[in-house]
């Protein structure tokens, strides 16, 4: 079983909170430690915007507490109609996120006793609180959360996964089946790298350094990611039209093949360019060696569709070619605005690539 970070942090948020509500003398503890268990968050931003909620909902959720119990007491038809009025003021203001433990602190209001139950209640908001500001201090400063490692890995590796499917889909190499089943779970892992950018975007500094040298990555890294797409695309059109290319010329296939294996390396070098693992006579130097020209590509089709033409050959499928061809030149000129932006951050920021960072990717 593997531990990660947020499961670290939360018993360490758990037993902070504990420990301060204990040592300022506050009414059950427990209340601390739950309310920390609902504020840790992956990211520090997200903690501080859970703070923000997780007080108004706390507030809203105390006011309501106190005025349904001085009117109908701890009486279970009181607590079920307090809770109705919370989740509806609470969804009102969009506070959404906040409602399961503003529902948390009305029930530990109201199941207080009567006697001095406005100092009581007091208490137990601050108790609430205690937990809350307890897990944004251990998310802050325990282990606090880098995610560009993990959103570059995680490129890296479905890129690795796109690649070695393609060149073997576009041999016909591969099962149907096969191909079927890794295309689905490499769209799953996409919705995991959209995670790791979005929280990524939300890593704050307190330097304007830092703002200005994440956003660069960030142009990047969103080019990573389109270029990455594009390259998946191109896999899923192999899948398609899978019979259209075996019933195609042998030469204008061994031509696709060709293209399609110089893009795919060049898109291992761009990565590996930017994790400065290539030679310094590739690093500052950008474009595609030896390939073919955009110009020639067309050609050749033209020629292709003009004799498929004359010879009434009905197995050639231009319409679907042209498709797959369209999305090569697209993933062509995605590749080249990559690599163009890397070069450029390379040659003029390169020092902002930590060591670290680059001995822990790949």
């Amino acid at each position: 079983m593997k531990l990660g970070a947020r499961i670290l942090k939360t018993g360490v948020a758990i037993v902070l909170a504990l420990f301060l509500a204990q040592t300022m003398g506050l009414p059950t503890p427990l209340f601390a430690g739950i309310a920390a268990i609902f504020a840790i968050q992956p990211s520090i931003y997200r903690s501080f915007r859970t703070i923000i909620q997780q007080v108004q909902g706390n507030v809203i959720g105390a006011f309501i507490a106190i005025i349904f119990a001085l009117i109908f007491g701890d009486h279970l038809i009181g607590v079920g109609f307090a809770a109705v009025t919370i989740i509806a003021i609470m969804l009102k203001l969009k506070l959404g996120d906040a409602v399961t433990l503003a529902l948390v602190m009305m029930i530990g209001i109201m199941e207080l006793p009567d006697d001095n139950f406005i100092l009581y209640a007091v208490l137990r908001f601050a108790t609430m609180l205690t937990g809350i500001f307890s897990a944004f201090l251990v998310n802050m400063l325990f282990l606090p959360p880098k995610y560009e490692p993990r959103l570059f890995q995680s490129l890296y590796d479905v890129q690795d996964e796109i690649i070695r499917w393609t060149r073997l889909t576009g041999r016909q190499a591969s099962e149907h089946s096969a191909t079927k089943k890794a295309m689905s779970k490499i769209g799953d892992r996409y919705n995991k790298i959209d995670m790791y950018y979005s929280l990524y975007k939300e890593e704050r500094g307190f330097t304007k350094a830092f703002t200005f040298q994440k956003a660069r990555k960030l142009v990047i890294y969103r080019q990573m990611l389109a270029a990455s797409r594009d390259g998946f695309d191109i896999l899923k059109q192999l899948h398609l039209y899978e019979n259209e290319l075996i019933d195609m010329p042998p030469h204008f296939r061994m031509m696709i093949q060709e293209l399609l294996d110089e893009l795919l390396t060049y898109h291992e070098q761009i990565l590996l360019k930017f994790a400065g693992k290539l030679k310094d006579d590739r690093m500052n130097r950008s474009g595609l060696d030896g390939r073919m020209d955009r110009h020639e590509v067309m050609d050749i089709f033209v020629k292709e569709i003009n004799i498929a033409k004359q010879e009434e050959e009905q197995d050639f499928s231009a319409y679907h070619l042209l498709h797959l061809l369209s999305s090569l030149l697209q993933y062509e000129e995605q590749l080249e605005d990559l690599d163009r932006m890397i070069v450029r951050y390379v040659k003029r920021h390169g020092d902002e690539m930590d060591e670290k960072l680059q001995e822990d990717i790949i």
